[in-house]
């Protein structure tokens, strides 16, 4: 008997955060609506940082813009997992990426700081 694999599988979801076209983000809108997908797509997150902080040429820009894209749309129960995968390493793709989490304000949406 054969495990099941999980649809969408890592590889699937780093090409989707690669391309990021307007069906891409649809995609990924969707998975992120799905709780049951939080750990898949946060393993593709991974995936695709990893494959570019391994490439020869660190379009930072590219990882800001994602960053900022997936922090505006994410629900606030992804938001922390989201922090926590762009402070995982301190790689400048990881750092690009962290910038344009925190630029896009979705921790503080989601958890606004307390006020006295």
């Amino acid at each position: 008997m054969t495990g099941t694999v999980p649809f969408p599988d890592r590889d699937t979801v780093a090409e989707k955060l690669a391309a990021l076209s307007d069906a891409d983000k649809s995609f990924l809108t969707l998975l992120m609506e799905n709780v049951a997908q939080d750990d898949n797509l946060l393993d593709g997150l991974r995936r695709h940082l990893d494959l570019a902080a391994q490439s020869p040429f660190l379009n930072s820009l590219k990882l800001e813009n994602l960053g900022l894209w997936i922090g505006a749309q994410a629900p606030d129960r992804l938001q922390i997992r989201l922090t926590e995968t762009a402070r995982s390493s301190q790689h400048p793709a990881y750092q690009a990426f962290r910038t344009g989490l925190s630029r896009s304000g979705g921790l503080e949406k989601a958890y606004p700081p307390a006020t006295r």
